[in-house]
Formats: structure tokens, sequence, C-alpha cells
């Protein structure tokens, strides 16, 4: 094998061991890791909402976890805040 072809693939090689142990600090763990390039990065993207225009409707889950409800209908024209986080 030629020597710079044995680097490339040493280099990538390195490369995506490094990539997969900053995400696993990143994460937590590489459990978590895995679920987050599995489930989030496909899902997010940069949107181009502005101040004053209205939010984009979407389904939510209750704290029950069984019911769910879109935002149009719980805002019914009043101010809206959702908090995002853990409160325990």
């Amino acid at each position: 094998m030629r020597p710079w072809l044995r680097w490339s693939i040493l280099s990538v090689a390195v490369l995506v061991v490094g990539v997969i142990a900053l995400l696993s600090y990143m994460a937590g763990s590489p459990k978590d890791a895995y679920y987050m390039v599995r489930y989030a990065f496909p899902h997010m993207s940069r949107g181009n909402l502005r101040v004053g225009q209205q939010a984009p409707d979407a389904q939510l889950v209750a704290l029950d976890g069984a019911t769910r409800f879109h935002l149009r209908d719980k805002a019914a024209g009043r101010p809206l805040v959702l908090v995002f986080g853990s409160f325990t």
C-alpha cells in the first residue's frame, strides 16, 4: 500500500474516532451520542422567524404522556410561553 494512502486512511480513522469521542462527551455517553445523532440532528434546522411573526403550529404531548394538543388550541389569540427544561 502506498504511504500517502495509508496516512489518509489513518487520518480519516482518527478524525472519526475524535468526532465520536467529542459527541459522547457532549451528550454524556456513547449511547446518548448515538440517539442525539439518530433523532435530534435530522430535525434541526435554522428557522427564519422574525420578531412579531406568529410561531408555526405544532402538535405537543401533554404532561400525562398520552394527550396530544396543538399550540393554536392552547393559545387562542393570547400569548403563550413554552418552557423546555427540567424542574425536578
